[in-house]
């Protein structure tokens, strides 16, 4: 997209590790997994997003598939919390952390492949959207839990955001590294202020007269 290629790597690399790192650090402290498992979650919340944006772009073969250092960036975010799981371990956020920066940085290659594609501007921020969430998705079906995006903490909004950010950008001329990085600092920002307040997006009032739930026990 206008000679930004190297920009969407480096940033698909970042997201890439961040969503690695998240993946085996669920696998540590919430399946509690052996190496096998923690490498197995790592790439699949690592992994998951982009194949499923790449199929959905008609980018194929998907850029895991074309590029070896996409397979080698999970393995190696996965290796690294393995071994250092015991000191991670203590820093209860960072399961939360990791995931808001895959799910950013996601969000906007996301919506950056869709453009490079053709697609149209809607539906590039879907797309964005889709690829910052399927990661996560993934992961938490094989930890048998209930999706992230589906009940809390403002999950799929800021990956809109995001995304939304991106197509404007790009869309007035104006993309490149500061527009790519403030539109995930935006999706970051979003994310972790829902995840802090436990702010959820509205839900169906129950007959108790409360919206939604704020029940974390599904994490």
């Amino acid at each position: 997209m206008h000679g930004y290629g190297m920009l969407h790597l480096v940033l698909d690399l970042l997201g890439t590790f961040a969503f690695a790192l998240n993946g085996a650090l669920t696998a540590t402290r919430v399946a509690r997994l052996d190496i096998v498992g923690v490498l197995a979650l790592a790439m699949v919340t690592a992994l998951g997003g982009g194949v499923l944006r790449d199929v959905l772009a008609g980018a194929l073969p998907p850029a895991t598939f074309s590029d070896w250092r996409y397979l080698a960036v999970a393995v190696a975010g996965g290796m690294v919390t393995f071994v250092l799981w015991r000191h991670l371990e203590r820093y209860t956020t960072l399961i939360t952390v990791f995931d808001a920066a895959g799910l950013s940085l996601f969000a906007v290659t996301g919506a950056t492949t869709a453009l490079e594609y053709h697609i149209g501007a809607p539906q590039a921020v879907l797309l964005g959207m889709v690829t910052g969430v399927g990661g996560g998705t993934l992961r938490d079906v094989l930890v048998l839990r209930l999706p992230t995006v589906l009940y809390a903490d403002l999950y799929a909004i800021p990956a809109l955001l995001g995304a939304g950010i991106t197509v404007a950008c790009e869309r007035t001329g104006v993309y490149g590294v500061p527009a790519a990085l403030g539109a995930a600092i935006a999706c970051f920002t979003l994310r972790m202020i829902g995840d802090h307040y436990g702010l959820n997006a509205p839900g169906p009032h129950r007959a108790d007269g409360i919206a939604g739930s704020d029940d974390k026990s599904a994490r």
